[in-house]
């Protein structure tokens, strides 16, 4: 069985910036690319990342991030399922994170991935609670 990843947004920002971090997620996006593993990442989390560009550096910049993000590996996963809706509410309640890391958490868990993320202020304790395995690129 491959491996699964659930990419988070700080993550996949990251490699779009070359951070720190970035040859991991870099080294990821191959081996999904060599039909070794499977990445995902819910349209939410992806739109984290377009409107911080979009507020950043305009539409045009957005647009060509979003379709560079479009030609990776990455399975972009469509709306919020009832799984992943109802674990990402609970998330939310019980941690305190903000919707987005809820439902990058929830999808990693209703998918039996690994979470792919920096965020450590965010996700460390739910990690602790072995709510998620998580894969830190930094």
């Amino acid at each position: 069985m491959k491996r699964r990843f659930v990419i988070d947004a700080c993550a996949l920002i990251a490699f779009l910036n070359d951070e720190e971090g970035a040859d991991k997620v870099e080294e990821l996006l191959r081996i999904a690319q060599e039909k070794k593993a499977n990445l995902f990442m819910n349209k939410l989390n992806l739109l984290e990342i377009y409107y911080g560009v979009y507020r950043e550096d305009g539409k045009e910049v957005a647009e060509d991030v979003l379709l560079k993000i479009r030609r990776t590996p990455i399975k972009v996963i469509e709306g919020i399922n009832d799984a992943v809706f109802k674990e990402a509410g609970r998330l939310k309640a019980v941690y305190k994170i903000s919707i987005a890391d809820a439902v990058a958490v929830a999808q990693a868990k209703v998918k039996k991935a690994l979470l792919v993320t920096a965020d450590h202020h965010e996700l460390e304790q739910i990690e602790q609670n072995t709510e998620v395995n998580v894969y830190w690129i930094r």
